[in-house]
């Protein structure tokens, strides 16, 4: 490289004490040399956050905190991209390991692609039993639905792609992220990027079929380099995993509202097959003389996570160690135990997604749902 245009990192957090010092002097110790400044919007810690980020900014100026009143991701990414002066955003979660050459990487990668947003692969890594077999549950295609931004080894454009690295005048562009998608956040981001793309280009082809496979198959504004290395630790148990995915399925349903055109089968695949299940099982309990053939194959479908489970805990048990494992070496889960909890996880995520998918079908202002007053009050790129 020979041109290194100036970089500003974006951290929204919460209750992030154990892992935020760490993330922050990571990224001080980089050696590209044009890392302007590293911001961080606290959402309203009180585990002594805002404490260690305020520490690390009297000791180097570049470390700033912000106040992220409304607590949401996509509202703290704003106040940042509202702050900041950098040529590139690139956008850093608290409970991520990043590779020292992170930024390098993803500056390389945003200039030689020419997308509008790049990224490494979401590789998972544990410190608990639990999160060993979430992490186990991602290399499964039950539990990644063959997302391009789970596989480390994919080079090319995708749909998504983890975190991100952006040039910040196109999101200034694009107004910076949607303050409704409280979950969700990137993939509808990254569709208006799409999007962006495609009203660049200025097809005006007068087939509407036409247009819109091209819009769908729009191929440059997402770009994954298997060079950047970013390492996420999921959540610790279940019931927060379950909320998160219960929130994923509800921001999956916002985005598929706002993107109607855009037909995200992958993002609705968990709600169609679940609701598809239960109604078939319906059906043959209350009009059992309909015979339905497949009917007496639903219960092997719950017999398939187990399967795979097993498939996946034995394909990666001599490289868990190595790929996955980030705690105690002295505490290294069990076969067993991988696999039980990577059972779990996978009859999980796809049952809380469905959920929370539904949940929003018929509860479009839920309680976790900012209102439009609200949003008005948010600071906005707009």
């Amino acid at each position: 490289m020979n041109y290194y245009p100036s970089v500003s990192i974006a951290i929204p957090v919460y209750h992030e004490a154990l892992n935020i010092e760490n993330v922050i002097r990571g990224f001080l110790k980089s050696s590209y040399p044009n890392l302007l400044e590293i911001f961080i919007a606290d959402g309203g810690s009180t585990d002594g956050t805002q404490d260690i980020v305020q520490r690390i900014s009297q000791e180097n100026s570049r470390v700033k905190l912000l106040y992220n009143s409304f607590k949401i991701q996509s509202a703290g990414l704003n106040l940042i991209l509202q702050q900041c002066s950098g040529d590139i955003f690139l956008r850093a979660d608290a409970h991520s390991d990043y590779a020292p050459d992170y930024i390098e990487r993803c500056v390389e990668t945003l200039l030689k692609s020419k997308a509008l947003n790049v990224g490494g692969a979401q590789r998972f890594a544990a410190k608990t039993n639990f999160q060993a077999g979430v992490a186990l549950a991602s290399k499964s295609f039950l539990g990644s639905g063959g997302a391009k931004y789970r596989n480390p080894n994919y080079n090319g454009y995708a749909d998504t792609v983890y975190l991100g690295c952006f040039w910040r005048n196109v999101l200034l562009d694009i107004s910076g992220y949607n303050l409704k998608s409280t979950h969700n956040e990137d993939a509808e981001l990254n569709l208006r990027l799409s999007k962006f793309v495609f009203n660049n280009n200025q097809i005006t082809n007068q087939d509407a079929e036409l247009n819109q496979r091209l819009l769908n198959e729009c191929p440059k504004a997402v770009y994954i380099s298997s060079d950047i290395c970013v390492w996420y630790y999921p959540r610790k148990n279940w019931k927060s995993l379950f909320i998160q995915y219960f929130k994923y399925g509800k921001g999956r349903y916002l985005t598929s509202i706002k993107h109607k055109n855009r037909f995200q089968f992958r993002g609705k695949l968990p709600f169609i097959f679940i609701s598809s299940l239960m109604i078939l099982l319906s059906l043959d309990l209350l009009f059992s003389g309909l015979n339905l053939p497949f009917i007496e194959l639903a219960p092997f479908s719950l017999l398939l996570p187990f399967v795979e489970s097993f498939r996946i805990t034995k394909k990666f048990h001599n490289t868990f160690i190595s790929e996955i494992w980030r705690g105690n070496e002295q505490q290294v889960p069990s076969f067993l135990c991988r696999w039980f909890f990577c059972v779990v996880t996978l009859l999980t995520m796809p049952i809380a997604h469905s959920a929370g998918f539904t949940y929003q079908i018929f509860q479009s202002k839920s309680s976790e749902q900012i209102s439009d007053k609200q949003i008005s009050d948010i600071p906005s790129t707009i």
